[in-house]
């Protein structure tokens, strides 16, 4: 059975990946249902310097999610699903620049929930870079 996991685990984690996009992309399309709300509108609006309703940009980041989430449980276009979801990851990591006062509380090294959730993400991203396809043809290096 373990041999069976083993084998698998590359896809395995490209399913859990995607399951946790696509949960946490769907809480999005109800208002106040998502813990991560109001830190990601606050975010969303000074990223685009509130030129965007942030009710426009949340179902944008919504729906950005769940494609991930469902590209990925599918192992549709894999590669550039990745690549999306890297750059998703990466802007997660904003508030903890733009709004330190909601992800850290008095000590820099103490975090709040928020941050918490934010930090998690340090998981996500080393995950899609493993589960990323590797070059088929790599170029031969001489030395």
């Amino acid at each position: 059975m373990i041999n069976i996991l083993i084998r698998h685990r590359t896809r395995m984690l490209t399913i859990s990946i995607g399951i946790v996009y696509l949960w946490f992309g769907a809480l999005k399309f109800f208002p106040g249902v998502s813990p991560a709300e109001a830190l990601a509108k606050e975010t969303l609006v000074m990223l685009v310097f509130g030129l965007i309703p942030s009710h426009i940009t949340y179902f944008t980041i919504a729906l950005w999610e769940v494609s991930i989430g469902i590209c990925l449980m599918l192992n549709l276009r894999k590669e550039w699903v990745i690549y999306a979801a890297l750059i998703h990851i990466a802007f997660t990591f904003t508030p903890l620049f733009v709004l330190p006062a909601a992800t850290f509380n008095q000590q820099v090294y103490s975090l709040t929930f928020a941050g918490q959730y934010i930090i998690k993400n340090l998981i996500i991203f080393s995950a899609l870079l493993f589960i990323l396809p590797k070059e088929k043809n790599p170029a031969r290096v001489i030395s």
